[in-house]
């Protein structure tokens, strides 16, 4: 009796190919496990252990009862940097989503449009022609520091290097045979952007989305560090690092923690994104 093999699906062939990565299914695990702490965190150790102030215990080294220690008000570090997870996701995430969806739109209408094209793209010189973190700098500093401020801030910053990126990726399919063919089956040009070219150019995006959360999450921290994000008393990660400075040298532990959670998360989603950009590389497949 003769065995057939069956050949894999594209999907199947890249999850497979992400699955033989080891260190990227270690990145993946961190991710996950950062989501479930985002949602499950008021389970793992109640909102209200972390803004209970106690003096009495202030600057306490890691124990059974305060498994991270204490900061300078006595509050446990490691209810902390759990709820910590959910501000600095929250504006991690759809900061991230957001700048890649309107940079793939934009993208897309560049490579297709050849008259956009160049409006577009010296309008984009200029916008980096700033540093991104600069520039979100100055849209912080000009407006507030209100989470929904903070998320246009950091979105901004990043439209237009996801834009670059998807119009890089988008030229090559512009002029393939099958966009001719349905073409000329009388589609219109935003079922050619939205049903042909954006599908197809999706493998690139999702690995530039996945390593620009990285980017982001460090950008988040950074501003709430220097006073320009996430306000103290929340226990974002970047104010967790601001208000241990001055108790680093008698108690490193304040510090230390939240900046590991900082690194792990960063860590995590660019191990993500090398295992994904592998995975759907057409060139590395057997």
């Amino acid at each position: 009796m003769k065995k057939t093999s069956r050949r894999m699906s594209p999907l199947q062939e890249t999850i497979y190919r992400f699955c033989r990565n080891k260190v990227s299914l270690i990145g993946l695990a961190i991710v996950i496990c950062l989501l479930l702490i985002m949602i499950f965190g008021e389970w793992i150790s109640p909102y209200g252990v972390g803004i209970k102030q106690n003096y009495k215990i202030r600057l306490q080294p890691p124990s059974r009862e305060h498994l991270f220690g204490t900061d300078g008000y006595g509050r446990d570090i490691f209810t902390r940097v759990i709820h910590g997870a959910k501000y600095t996701m929250s504006v991690a995430i759809p900061a991230a989503v957001f700048a890649q969806a309107i940079g793939v739109i934009l993208g897309a209408c560049a490579a297709f449009y050849r008259w956009l094209d160049d409006i577009l793209m010296r309008i984009l010189d200029v916008f980096q022609a700033i540093p991104g973190m600069l520039m979100a700098l100055a849209i912080v500093a000009a407006t507030d520091t209100s989470l929904p401020k903070l998320v246009l801030a950091i979105m901004i910053s990043c439209v237009p290097g996801a834009t670059r990126l998807a119009r890089a990726v988008m030229l090559t399919l512009v002029g393939q045979e099958h966009i001719e063919a349905a073409r000329s089956y009388g589609s219109r040009d935003y079922q050619l952007i939205f049903r042909h070219i954006i599908p197809n150019a999706l493998g690139p995006l999702i690995v530039d989305l996945s390593i620009n959360m990285s980017t982001i999450t460090l950008q988040v921290s950074s501003l709430s560090y220097i006073g320009l994000g996430v306000q103290p008393p929340t226990p974002e990660w970047g104010v967790l690092l601001s208000e241990a400075r001055e108790f680093m040298p008698i108690a490193p532990h304040t510090i230390l923690f939240p900046g590991i959670a900082i690194l792990l998360a960063s860590l995590a989603f660019n191990l993500v994104g090398d295992g994904l950009r592998d995975a759907l590389d057409p060139r590395l497949r057997d």
